[in-house]
């Protein structure tokens, strides 16, 4: 799952791009308004993490842009202005939650999985899929009731196909939602990874179907 992070002070960027990371998400970062606007014509996220103090084209800006485009991904502000109308007015301009300077990690990731979750119009944290579930909360996956391992690509390979279970995903969404723009990467690795993940489901009643030359779908067996 691929989340955009826009913040122009680098070091916590960097910080929190390699939490985001360990947590299993692919992770772009813009320092500036202008950056972000060319990343978000490029690719969809499931979720962006906007700073307003940004050069070029400042957080307000460039989340109304985003509106008015018709761009739907949820975005979380994130800034140093905790004041009240600072919280009406960015929630005003279309984003979906305000965190406020410092905060803590555990709290901007429970965040970031609530507007996931609301932004597949999930009701319940968990999916099921025949008999694998994913807890969208803990993000872990049960194969009959057992802990499914997974590596972090697998994770965000099964992650992405679950929640659009039932749907065709093509391979490029699939690899755009999986690897991050400074992920080297060669064109048949998602290949690998689904395959992988194909044979960790063996024996459940769940499977990624290959639909020639459309993509990829998760479905019950």
């Amino acid at each position: 799952m691929r989340l955009l992070i826009v913040e122009d002070n680098h070091e916590l960027a960097d910080w929190l791009a390699r939490a985001l990371t360990q947590a299993q998400y692919a992770v772009d970062l813009a320092h500036d308004g202008e950056e972000a606007e060319h990343l978000l014509a490029l690719t969809d996220y499931a979720a962006i993490v906007l700073d307003l103090s940004l050069p070029k084209i400042d957080g307000m800006t460039l989340l109304k842009r985003m509106r008015r485009a018709g761009r739907k991904v949820p975005v979380l502000i994130l800034t140093a202005n905790a004041s009240l109308e600072g919280r009406v007015a960015g929630l005003d301009s279309g984003a979906d939650d305000y965190l406020a300077k410092p905060f803590d990690l555990p709290e901007l990731e429970a965040r970031l999985r609530a507007l996931i979750r609301r932004g597949h119009d999930l009701a319940s944290p968990e999916i099921a899929v025949g008999d694998l579930v994913l807890n969208s909360a803990s993000r872990q996956f049960l194969l009959k009731g057992e802990v499914l391992a997974l590596t972090p690509r697998e994770h965000s390979v099964l992650e992405y196909l679950m929640l659009k279970a039932g749907s065709t995903v093509t391979k490029a969404a699939l690899s755009e939602s999986v690897f991050g723009f400074d992920a080297e990467t060669d064109p048949s690795a998602i290949e690998i990874y689904v395959h992988r993940v194909r044979k960790k489901l063996e024996g459940g009643a769940v499977q990624i179907a290959t639909l020639r030359g459309l993509g990829y779908m998760l479905r019950a067996a």
